[in-house]
């Protein structure tokens, strides 16, 4: 059951209109990095787990994401104003000046629509959860690059505060993490032979295409 609540997780303002950048935030309505789908991915994968801590972890992010596309939608209406002018886009997204009257819709900054192809669910809680740790990564760097490309200080402040949500979500899917990390896909990860074999296919000389070289080290020298 779903309640919705008619005051904003956060006010959003804008300074003045901007159309086109209007359009770089439809990225994260309905990109393949945005607010829908990570709903869309977390309330998916919560149908099927048994542990009911992690089963409400899941929905209340992915209610969460619900409310952080509403914020999104709203700084697009703020931005767009209330003129069509499709000249006020230099580039990307145009369609919501001829096909919707400026609403918000399930598009990206280039026009494409959303796809349930964003949606990665498994059924193996590990594998999901590093999925949903990748996916909140990635929001929070398309984030990050919307943020670098704007001087409005309310756009800016509405686009801190949703990638430090996404900040949050990562640590609470990697803690989750920590809690199951031995179960499903990651048991008795790593213990057989062939699972240890490093193949060394970039270092000239006699050990290249060794298949039991010693691997890599990504340890500090300096430590």
């Amino acid at each position: 059951m779903f309640e919705h609540k008619k005051k904003l997780l956060r006010e959003v303002k804008v300074e003045k209109p901007n159309p086109q950048y209007a359009a770089l935030m439809q990225e994260q309505l309905g990109g393949a990095n945005g607010e829908l789908k990570a709903a869309m991915q977390y309330m998916s994968q919560s149908f099927r787990i048994k542990d009911p801590v992690i089963k409400d972890l899941f929905m209340d992010i992915a209610a969460e994401e619900l409310s952080h596309m509403e914020m999104v939608a709203q700084t697009i209406n703020l931005l767009n104003g209330h003129d069509l002018d499709y000249e006020a886009v230099k580039g990307g997204e145009i369609e919501t000046h001829v096909l919707t009257g400026l609403s918000p819709v399930l598009m990206n900054s280039s026009g494409e629509s959303w796809d349930a192809k964003y949606v990665t669910v498994t059924g193996d809680l590990v594998a999901d959860l590093l999925s949903n740790i990748a996916s909140e990564q990635r929001a929070k760097v398309v984030y990050e690059y919307l943020y670098r490309q704007i001087d409005d200080k309310y756009v800016k402040e509405t686009i801190d505060f949703l990638l430090n949500r996404e900040e949050a979500h990562n640590a609470l899917f990697r803690e989750a993490l920590n809690k199951v990390k031995d179960t499903g896909s990651n048991k008795d990860f790593g213990v057989t032979e062939d699972s240890k074999l490093y193949f060394d296919l970039s270092t000239p000389g006699p050990s290249h295409g060794d298949f039991n070289p010693t691997p890599p080290s990504f340890e500090d020298p300096m430590k």
